[in-house]
This record gives structure tokens, sequence and C-alpha cells, in this order.
């Protein structure tokens, strides 16, 4: 894999520098707004969405909602975990940085001397929106298009090369996805514990709902008085 980063003519080298080369043309305003966005930007939208979601799921309550919680907690579990392997796989191909092999790129952010392969930013941000789109596929859809801008600001930014995203894009996904099904048979009763007890309740299912979105006990006794006093009437 090093050895792509070692001549210009290759694809991957030459889009590279296609990217990058936008970076040049656009204002300096331009940069530090991709600056910002490419390095932390994109995460913390992704983790709003992940807390949005959340907070729509415990809102509506239900008896799907611990599952529905266990899925968004999987999602950043999942980029964690995918991190974690790509430090064995960083390591072993040891790939330089495209700007230490390459003249006249656009870097927008110094200070990188670990290796490029792969992509942390762009393995934690399909983790996130393909964890995502396990738990709701309309949040999910917007996760995973975001997590395609982050991968394409790395390269913007002259961090990374194309190689080095798309091989963090299929990191986050494989663990996400097929990690999923185990994740969800531990993380699934764990959360109908939480859902059950008086402290944790609130993360599962907003105050006032409980099973399908049903009324408190409480609110169930008024409706029943309620009703009684009408057949009385």
């Amino acid at each position: 894999m090093a050895g792509l980063a070692e001549s210009g003519s290759n694809p991957d080298v030459d889009l590279l520098y296609d990217i990058n080369g936008l970076a040049k043309d656009a204002p300096p305003w331009f940069d530090r707004v991709m600056e910002y966005v490419g390095e932390y930007g994109v995460l913390v939208g992704l983790a709003l969405l992940v807390l949005w979601c959340w907070w729509g799921v415990r809102r509506r309550g239900g008896e799907d909602a611990p599952a529905s919680v266990a899925a968004l907690v999987w999602a950043p579990l999942a980029a964690a975990v995918a991190v974690l392997v790509n430090v064995p796989i960083r390591g072993f191909v040891e790939r330089p940085r495209p700007f230490n092999d390459h003249q006249g790129l656009e870097v927008l952010v110094g200070g990188k001397t670990d290796y490029s392969f792969v992509s942390d930013h762009a393995t934690i941000a399909m983790a996130l929106g393909v964890g995502l789109f396990v738990a709701n596929r309309k949040f999910g859809l917007v996760g995973i298009v975001l997590a395609l801008f982050a991968g394409f600001s790395r390269v913007y930014m002259g961090v990374h090369y194309p190689t080095d995203v798309v091989g963090g894009f299929a990191l986050g996904t494989a663990v996400a996805l097929l990690l999923s099904p185990l994740a969800m048979a531990l993380l699934t009763p764990l959360m109908t514990a939480v859902g059950r007890s008086r402290r944790g309740a609130w993360l599962i299912r907003a105050r006032g709902r409980s099973g399908a979105g049903a009324l408190i006990p409480g609110a169930r006794r008024e409706s029943a008085g309620a009703e009684e006093r009408d057949l009385a009437a």
C-alpha cells in the first residue's frame, strides 16, 4: 500500500491532487471552514444526530424503545471498536501521509505525524452513520451522507489519500454491520433492564410513557374515572 504513494502516475494520487487542488482555488475563509468541518464539525454533527434520534425514541416510548436505544448505543460503540481495529492495520501498512511524499499539496491541518491508512475520521464517521442506519433509516441516511462528506474533506485538506478514506468507509461499515447482531443481543436486554429501573428509565422512555406509548398508571385511573362518570350520567 505504501508503494502507491511513491508515484503521481496512479489514480489514487491523481485524484488526491484533483480534490486537494480545490483547496488551492478556494478563498482562505472557505478553507478555514473546511478545516474545522473536516477535523471536528462532521463528527460533532453525527454525535448530535445520534442524540436527536435518541430523544425522539424516548419521547415516543413503546415496547420497542429498549431495542431502538440499544441500536443507538451501538453506533458510538461501533466507532470505538472500528478505531481499535484500525490500530494494528495502520501499524502493519505504515503508509506515510500524502504530504510527506508529494510536493505542492495544500495542507490545511498541520502536525499530522501518524500513518495515513486507514483514515480514523472516515472510519469513525461511517461507523456512526451505518450504526445510526441500523437504528433508524432516515437518520441513518443523513448520517451516511455526512460520513461521505467527512471522507471528502480529509482528501480536500491534504491529509489523506482517497484510498485511505475508502478503506475507512469499508472498515467502519464492516464493524457496524457484522458485529451488530452480537451487539444487539447483548445491549437490548441491558437497555430493557435500564428501562425498568427507577433511575435509568428516563434513558429509554420519557416520563409518562410506558409500554406502547401508554399513559402512566395515574393517568389511566383518571381516564377510567372519567369514563365511569360519563356512563353514570
